[in-house]
C-alpha cells in the first residue's frame, strides 16, 4: 500500500500546452507537445496519445496536470520530459486531467 509520503515524492505541477505536433514516428497515433510549466521549470517536451479526443487546436492553450520529477523517457525518436496526466474513457483512450479552473503555471498540486 501506497502511504502519504510516497505521494509526496511526486511533483504534479499545472502547465499550459503552448503547442502540438502530429508524431507521426510513435508506434500508437500520438502528439507532440511542448508546455509551459512557468518560470520555476519552463517549458518542457511530452508524448501523449491524445489523438482519439483531441485535436492540436483545441490542445493549444489548455491547462493541464504533468508529472515533472520522473526521469526523461525516449519515445521512439523523441525525449518526453513531463508525464502529461489523463485518465482512460470508455475505450481507453486518454482524457487529459486539467484545473476547472485558471491557476498559476507552475502550480503545485497537493
Amino acid at each position: 500500500m501506497a502511504t502519504i509520503e510516497d505521494f509526496q515524492k511526486l511533483d504534479v505541477r499545472v502547465g499550459k500546452i503552448i503547442e502540438a505536433k502530429d508524431f507521426s514516428q510513435a508506434k500508437k497515433p500520438s502528439y507532440r507537445l511542448q508546455i509551459d510549466l512557468g518560470s520555476e521549470i519552463g517549458i518542457k517536451k511530452s508524448c501523449a496519445q491524445l489523438v482519439k479526443n483531441y485535436s492540436k487546436e483545441e490542445l493549444a492553450g489548455k491547462l493541464v496536470l504533468c508529472v515533472v520529477n520522473f526521469p526523461a523517457r525516449q519515445i521512439g525518436p523523441a525525449i518526453s520530459e513531463v508525464l502529461t496526466l489523463g485518465v482512460p474513457d470508455r475505450e481507453g483512450n486518454c482524457i487529459l486531467i486539467c484545473p476547472a479552473r485558471e491557476v498559476p503555471l507552475g502550480a503545485k498540486m497537493y
